[in-house]
C-alpha cells in the first residue's frame, strides 16, 4: 500500500505550515500600551541623565535649569559648587532603581558609583550609594528635593586635613 500525495498539495500543506508561525509571531506590538506614561517616564529618565551629564562634565548652569527655586535645593547647589572647585575629575554612573509617580510629584530611586580625583596624579576617591531625586512636572520635568546618601558634595566628606607646617603650634 503505497500512499502518493499529489506536488500540488505538498506545496498548500507547506505553505500553510510557513504562513502560521508568521501570523502567531506577527500579531505582537511594538506599540507602548500607554503611550502619553511612555512618554512621561522618557522624560523622566532624559531628565536623571541630564542631571548626571551636567555634573560630571562641570555645567552648574544646566544643573540650576533642572532645579525648581526652592531653598531646599541651595544646600545641593552649594555642594555641587564645592565638588567642582575641588576636583578636576568628575565620573559618575546612575542605575534606576525605581520611578514612583503621584500626580505631578515623581519619586525616582537611584544607585551610583562614582571617582573624583583632585589631580590625574592622584588615586581619587572611590564611593557609592542609594539615594532619592524628587521630581515635579508632566511635561517638563525638575527637581524638587533630594533625599539619602547621594554624590553631591564629596568635597565635604573628603576634606584632606591641612598638615601643620614644623614648627608651627596650634
Amino acid at each position: 500500500m503505497s500512499c502518493r500525495v499529489q506536488p500540488a498539495w505538498l506545496v498548500v500543506l507547506f505553505l500553510c505550515l510557513a504562513w502560521m508561525p508568521g501570523q502567531i509571531l506577527g500579531c505582537s506590538s511594538n506599540e507602548p500600551r500607554y503611550p502619553h506614561d511612555h512618554a512621561r517616564y522618557e522624560r523622566i529618565d532624559r531628565a536623571v541623565e541630564s542631571l548626571r551629564k551636567a555634573y560630571v562634565q562641570k555645567d552648574l548652569s544646566t544643573i540650576q535649569a533642572l532645579m525648581l527655586p526652592m531653598d531646599i535645593l541651595d544646600r545641593m547647589e552649594q555642594e555641587v559648587q564645592n565638588d567642582f572647585q575641588t576636583f578636576q575629575d568628575i565620573a559618575l554612573e546612575f542605575s534606576i532603581e525605581r520611578i514612583l509617580i503621584e500626580g505631578e510629584t515623581i519619586d525616582v530611586y537611584v544607585h551610583w558609583q562614582g571617582q573624583w580625583t583632585r589631580t590625574p596624579a592622584e588615586a581619587g576617591v572611590r564611593e557609592r550609594g542609594h539615594g532619592m531625586l524628587r521630581w515635579e512636572g508632566v511635561q517638563s520635568i525638575l527637581l524638587k528635593g533630594v533625599e539619602g546618601d547621594l554624590p553631591f558634595g564629596m568635597a565635604m566628606r573628603h576634606t584632606v586635613p591641612s598638615t601643620p607646617r614644623p614648627g608651627v603650634v596650634r
